[in-house]
């Protein structure tokens, strides 16, 4: 039996192996999301420039051989602020969609498996949540709490919980009635042992393409808190802080705003490429049911 699952983990690994080459959408998105993550990892040991320490001799130059995106307003290396504002981005980004994993799926799960009135105000109070945007209430958070990376980290990831608590239940809804899971039952398995064995491992690939999405989206938000001035604060630096310092200067300096508006665009480019490959490549249909 351990051998037949084996070999079935193996065909299933070279089947999504060979989609995955075959998938440009996938191979875009994951290159792409594989850079940031590799620039991002490496600002945490090197930065060409020490973007805490001002130039003002410096200042507002253009791109060149030394300065590849060129300085700001303060002398900094644009370049250097870009690599470890993509640390910053992707860290907050990553533990919301952590929060709402980890607190959304069991919840998700659990509204499935008891259903009546369980259900029922579970998604009930997902509707409220729902009714505000959700950067609205990423704002509204901060604003309560104050600014700062962590109080950003908790709003975004508010927010996450109700929608992957969503699509887990909607994906284990939809498991319950079939005949393996009824077996299951018969053999006289409770609830909680169902979902984490045979719920979770075949609803793991929709909750991997939404945790793909909710990440870009992470990241949208944490700049848009950033440029408002309630996300990361200084010395921290941020793309969406550095969208609010290049507002008064687009006239004299535009590889202020350029440089971190290109790198936003980059990130959920590819990250929403890679979750539309996912989402062909780990097609249900294909996936064997344990």
């Amino acid at each position: 039996m351990t051998d037949h699952l084996v070999a079935a983990e193996h065909e299933d690994w070279r089947l999504f192996l060979k989609k995955a080459r075959a998938n440009r959408s996938f191979q875009a998105g994951a290159a792409i999301t594989l850079l940031i993550v590799f620039i991002a990892a490496v600002s945490l040991i090197w930065t060409p420039y020490d973007v805490a320490k001002l130039s003002i001799p410096d200042r507002l130059q253009g791109p060149s051989w030394s300065h590849w995106f060129g300085t700001d307003h303060f002398g900094r290396d644009i370049f250097s602020m870009i690599m470890e504002g993509s640390r910053n981005s992707i860290a907050v980004a990553l533990i919301a969609v952590g929060i709402g994993i980890g607190i959304g799926v069991p919840l998700g799960c659990w509204a499935a498996a008891r259903r009546g009135w369980i259900d029922e105000v579970f998604m009930r109070t997902s509707d409220i949540i729902f009714a505000f945007p959700a950067l609205l209430s990423a704002v509204m958070i901060t604003a309560i709490f104050g600014p700062g990376a962590v109080n950003a980290i908790i709003a975004i990831g508010i927010f996450n919980i109700p929608v992957f608590a969503r699509v887990a239940r909607g994906a284990a809804l939809s498991l319950w009635p079939r005949e393996f899971i009824l077996a299951a039952r018969a053999s006289g398995k409770g609830p909680a042992r169902i979902t984490a064995e045979h719920i979770l491992p075949n609803i793991a690939n929709l909750l991997l393409v939404q945790g793909t999405i909710q990440f870009s989206l992470g990241i949208l938000a944490e700049a848009g808190l950033s440029y408002v001035g309630l996300g990361a604060q200084p010395p921290a630096t941020s793309w969406g802080r550095m969208l609010a310092e290049a507002q008064t200067m687009m006239a004299i300096a535009p590889q202020m705003a350029i440089a971190p508006g290109i790198a936003i665009i980059v990130t959920v480019l590819g990250l929403n490429l890679l979750g539309d490959g996912l989402r062909d490549v780990l097609d249900p249909k294909l996936r064997r049911e344990r």
